[in-house]
């Protein structure tokens, strides 16, 4: 039989989820995948180095497809970032269910903390970027080390609300998973709320005011 020559990295991704869903188990070797899948073994080395390679980017390629279906969106790009992060919860979470049971397989197998942590490495990059990214608005302090660290705050407390989010999902037996629906709705808008600064600023300026006025009268 005459091997497949025109494979894709999102065709080796593809074969990969499917080989685990049928055997419920990672392949043994690279030749063994290549060979269930009518293809050479030095094609797949064109694109990934290991297994564990193709795991990662299983996950980044969630995060690459919603961002991709978002931007097709006129209404999206209006969007200030409380509604961008809501939209791109439920469109990612929507990926997910598509490959719940791939998911759910690979994050709950051995060590379940280390080995999910490592699996989602690319998919944090991926993430941290698109949360710098919104520009989500915070106390101008005028240090740049102090503004950098509250950037960084914002960027890690955000990927361990989605981290939060996808164990609920996992956990979560309501229908259509509506209680996922509701824990990204109540979760995202709780986040923005502690972070309007706008309360926060006016009390800075009227403590500015008070300040100068005092200054003025002394």
């Amino acid at each position: 039989m005459t091997k497949k020559k025109n494979i894709s990295k999102e065709d080796i991704i593809s074969l990969y989820i499917d080989y685990v869903l049928e055997h419920n188990e990672n392949p043994k070797t690279v030749y063994a995948f290549a060979k269930a899948n009518n293809f050479d073994e030095q094609v797949f080395y064109k694109f990934f180095g290991s297994f564990e390679a193709v795991e990662k980017q299983v996950f980044n390629t969630f995060f690459n497809n919603t961002l991709s279906a978002l931007n097709k969106s006129n209404d999206y790009i209006k969007f200030d970032a409380r509604n961008k992060l809501l939209s791109f919860y439920f469109t990612f979470f929507e990926n997910l269910t598509a490959n719940r049971s791939y998911v759910i397989n690979t994050l709950q197998k051995g060590n379940k903390q280390l080995k999910s942590i490592t699996i989602v490495s690319e998919l944090k990059k991926s993430f941290t970027s698109y949360i710098d990214n919104l520009n989500i608005e915070t106390i101008d302090i005028k240090e740049e080390k102090i503004n950098n660290l509250q950037k960084n705050a914002v960027k890690e407390s955000a990927w361990v609300q989605l981290l939060l989010t996808i164990k609920f999902w996992i956990d979560d037996t309501s229908a259509s998973f509506e209680k996922t629906d509701i824990f990204i709705e109540k979760s995202v808008n709780t986040s923005f709320d502690i972070l309007n600064i706008a309360p926060l600023k006016s009390m800075i300026d009227f403590g500015k005011f008070i300040f100068k006025e005092k200054i003025h009268m002394n």
